[in-house]
């Protein structure tokens, strides 16, 4: 494991690496979603094959990168990422995004495909919700804090079953300690694109992942989008929500070898 600082117009994105530090070997970026750190992915990183050179990131405005101030642009985001692979020198990479990490993929793979040869849209759409939505979360956040919004949260990230686990605590604190000029700055981010047209022009292997229970980006939302994309393939998981990879690690993480494996991404 290899931790990184990586500067952009002065802002430091905090990044890690785990697996192979070479910069040959088959490379997964990850990008997490809205009010939560790299540690999203840290029940699916020791479940991937040996061999994988792993790379994950904090957000601007979240975990232990910067919060400079908001509104945040997508253009800024995706640059952001590219940043971060820039830094590990990646090239042809399979980069896995969930929620907004899912529309940064999409921007990523538009403006810099030298970094992207494959990609997991997980949880995520070209469009998520709309500028009224976006603003009312805003303010809410800007006035009462994230604590304020934490309960309803949880039920949109999460299945029945896991809002009964103690797990959840851990996911609430995650959201909460994110600061709420950071977060406020990404959904304002999130509010300003519509990747529809530039995503429909994408011709890379493409794998959508959907929660039955997902109550921010619904199954049919995210068939939506990855059916913009000629010859992509989608995946339905059975109870779980937002969150997949959270609430189970196994599956999704059996998900990902197999569009690894059919994409040739890693050889044996």
């Amino acid at each position: 494991m290899r931790d990184m600082k990586i500067e952009r117009d002065g802002v430091t994105l905090h990044a890690r690496l785990d697996g192979v530090d070479d910069t040959n070997a088959p490379t997964l970026v990850f990008a997490n979603s809205l009010g939560t750190t790299l540690h999203m992915w840290d029940g699916i990183v020791p479940l991937l094959p040996d061999g994988l050179r792993i790379i994950r990131y904090d957000k601007r405005g979240h975990g232990q990168s910067d919060v400079p101030d908001g509104p945040y642009t997508m253009g800024a985001l995706v640059s952001d990422a590219a940043a971060v692979c820039d830094a590990f020198t990646v090239k042809d990479a399979l980069f896995v995004g969930l929620s907004v990490g899912g529309m940064i993929a999409q921007g990523l793979a538009v403006k810099r495909p030298d970094l992207i040869r494959a990609m997991v849209l997980s949880n995520t759409a070209a469009k998520i919700g709309n500028g009224p939505m976006w603003q009312d979360r805003i303010d809410a956040v800007l006035d009462k804090g994230l604590s304020s919004l934490a309960d309803v949260t949880m039920q949109r990230w999460f299945s029945r079953d896991f809002l009964m686990s103690p797990q959840l605590k851990h996911w609430r604190d995650m959201l909460t300690s994110t600061p709420p000029a950071g977060y406020a700055g990404v959904c304002a981010a999130i509010a300003g694109t519509d990747f529809y047209t530039p995503t429909s022009g994408l011709r890379i292997p493409t794998l959508g992942i959907a929660g039955s229970e997902d109550g921010a980006t619904p199954p049919d939302l995210v068939r939506e989008t990855v059916d913009l994309i000629p010859g992509s393939q989608f995946s339905l998981m059975r109870r779980v929500g937002h969150l997949p990879c959270a609430e189970a690690p196994d599956a999704y993480a059996k998900i990902l070898i197999d569009f690894i494996a059919a994409t040739g991404h890693m050889t044996t």
